[in-house]
C-alpha cells in the first residue's frame, strides 16, 4: 500500500499547478488516489508515461514553404539578394500594407527605399542595370508577393513592362534618356495596352489610333487597367497606325496635351495598384517618342512573353505568402484543447496546398532557366501562367478555409491574398487566351477566333 502511495504521489508531483486545479474540479482527488493506488505495475508505468508526455513542450518545425529546397540551386550572391528584398518586403512592407489596402492608396513613401535595393531593371545590361538573370527577377517578384501582390505589381509594371518596352523597342537615344532614370525609380513608368473594349483581342483588335502628320504622330483613344498610371511620369502607349494598320508603341509624358488619366475605384484586388482609365484626346507625341524598333504587334508580344513569366513566379508568391500565414496560425489556433494543426483534416489541407506550391515552385524554376538560355517560347510562359494562377487561387481558397472565419479578416493578412490572386489569375492574359497558345503549340491548330 506505502509503495501505491508514493507512486501516486509521483505522479501528483509531475503535474502543475493548473493541472491539479483542473483535476480537483472534475474528480475527487481521494477517490483518485485510491484508484491509482489499485493499479498494477505496468497500468502505474503506462500512467506515468502518459503524464510525461503531457508536460514535455512541443518543439515546431520553422515554417519552411521551400518544400524541395530550391533556393540551393542559387548562387551565395544571389541568396543573399532574395534574402535582401525578403527582409525590405517585411520590415517596410508588411506593418503598413493591409492600412493602404483597405483604403486603395499607394504608399509612396517606400520608392526611394526600393530605388536602394537596386533591382529595377534587373535583367538588362548596361543603363544603370544589373545585367542578372531572369531566375533572380523571378524570385524577386515571387519575394515582393510573398508579403503583397500589389507592390510586386507595381514593380512589374515598372521594371518590366515599361523599362521592357523601351529596352526591346526603343532607339539607343531613347534608351539612354529613359532607363537610367527609371532603374533609379525617378522617373515612373506605365504601360498602355489594354483598352475598355479590348481584352483579350489586343493582338488584332486595337481602338486606339495612330495618325502621323508633320507636326507629329496623333493618338485619339482609351485604354483601361493601366497600373502606375495616375502618378507616373510616362506611359507606354500602344495604338493601331491608321496608314499601315500595325501596332506601334510611343513614350507619352504625362504632361501630354490631350493626355488625361481617371482613377479606377472600388477594386476588390490589387487595392493598392493605382489603376488608370486613360483617354487620349488628339494627343500630340513627337517622332522621337515612337518606339522606333516597335512596328507591328510582334514587338509589344516580346514584351509580354518575358513579363509572362514573372506573373507566373508573382503567382507563386501570392500561394507563398497565403500558405505561411495559414500554417502559422494552424499552429497557433486551439480548438478542443488543442492546435488546429494537429487535426487530420488540417494538415491534409495544409498537404495539398504545399503539393501544389512545390509544383509550382519547380515549374517556374525551370521556366526561368529556359529564359535565360534563350529558349523561351510564347507557349512556356503560357504554360506556367495557366498553372500557377490556378493552384495559387486553389491554395489561398485553401487558406482562408483552415483559418475559419479569421480568414476573411485582413488583420491576418489571408483575405488580402485571397483577393489579390483573382487579379493574378486574369490579367497577362486570362486562363482561357494563354490555354488556346499552348494548345495550338500541342495540336498544331489554332483556336483562336
Amino acid at each position: 500500500m506505502f509503495k501505491r502511495l508514493t507512486s501516486t504521489l509521483k505522479l501528483l508531483k509531475m503535474l502543475d499547478f493548473k493541472q491539479i486545479e483542473h483535476l480537483n474540479e472534475k474528480l475527487n482527488l481521494p477517490e483518485m488516489i485510491q484508484a491509482v493506488s489499485n493499479l498494477n505495475d505496468n497500468q502505474l508505468q503506462g500512467l506515468e508515461k502518459l503524464l510525461k508526455g503531457t508536460n514535455k513542450k512541443h518543439t515546431l518545425p520553422p515554417i519552411h514553404a521551400d518544400f524541395y529546397e530550391m533556393d540551393q540551386k542559387l548562387s551565395v550572391e544571389d541568396r543573399t539578394l532574395q534574402l535582401k528584398v525578403r527582409s525590405f518586403m517585411e520590415k517596410e512592407v508588411q506593418p503598413i500594407v493591409n492600412e493602404y489596402w483597405l483604403h486603395d492608396e499607394f504608399p509612396f513613401e517606400i520608392i526611394p527605399k526600393l530605388a536602394q535595393l537596386n533591382i529595377c531593371g534587373l535583367t538588362y545590361e548596361g543603363y544603370g542595370c544589373a545585367g542578372k538573370s531572369s531566375l533572380m527577377e523571378g524570385i524577386i517578384a515571387s519575394e515582393m508577393a510573398r508579403t503583397d501582390s500589389s507592390v510586386a505589381t507595381f514593380f512589374g509594371v515598372q521594371s518590366g513592362l515599361a523599362m521592357g518596352s523601351i529596352y526591346h523597342c526603343g532607339s539607343e537615344e531613347q534608351k539612354e534618356k529613359w532607363l537610367p532614370k527609371m532603374q533609379k525609380l525617378e522617373v515612373i513608368g506605365a504601360f498602355g495596352l489594354t483598352e475598355p473594349e479590348v481584352g483579350s483581342a489586343v493582338a488584332g483588335g486595337l481602338t486606339t489610333t495612330a495618325k502621323k502628320t508633320p507636326n507629329g504622330w496623333i493618338l485619339n483613344g482609351q485604354k483601361k487597367w493601366i497600373g502606375n498610371a495616375t502618378f507616373s511620369d510616362i506611359v507606354i502607349i500602344w495604338a493601331r497606325d491608321i496608314d499601315d494598320d500595325q501596332v506601334k508603341g510611343f513614350i507619352v509624358q504625362k504632361d501630354n496635351p490631350g493626355f488625361s488619366v481617371e482613377k479606377i475605384k472600388d477594386k476588390m484586388a490589387l487595392r493598392i495598384v493605382q489603376n488608370g482609365l486613360i483617354t487620349l484626346k488628339d494627343c500630340v507625341v513627337q517622332e522621337t517618342d515612337r518606339l522606333q524598333h516597335a512596328n507591328s504587334f510582334k514587338d509589344t508580344a516580346k514584351v509580354l512573353q518575358k513579363t509572362r513569366a514573372g506573373v507566373a513566379w508573382m503567382a507563386v508568391g501570392c500561394a507563398r505568402g497565403a500558405y505561411e500565414n495559414a500554417l502559422a496560425y494552424t499552429q497557433k489556433r486551439e480548438q478542443f484543447g488543442k492546435p488546429i494543426a494537429s487535426f487530420q483534416l488540417i494538415q491534409n489541407h495544409l498537404v495539398e496546398m504545399l503539393s501544389n506550391l512545390t509544383a509550382m515552385q519547380t515549374l517556374v524554376f525551370r521556366l526561368s532557366e529556359l529564359q535565360d538560355s534563350d529558349q523561351l517560347k510564347d507557349e512556356h510562359a503560357s504554360l506556367a501562367k495557366v498553372f500557377c494562377t490556378l493552384r495559387t487561387r486553389d491554395i489561398v481558397s485553401k487558406a482562408r478555409e483552415v483559418m475559419g472565419g479569421n480568414g476573411i479578416l485582413l488583420e491576418y493578412n489571408v483575405a488580402r491574398f485571397l483577393a489579390d490572386a483573382e487579379a493574378i489569375y486574369s490579367y497577362e492574359g486570362t486562363k482561357e487566351i494563354n490555354s488556346l497558345i499552348v494548345g495550338r503549340s500541342i495540336t498544331g491548330f489554332s483556336a483562336f477566333v
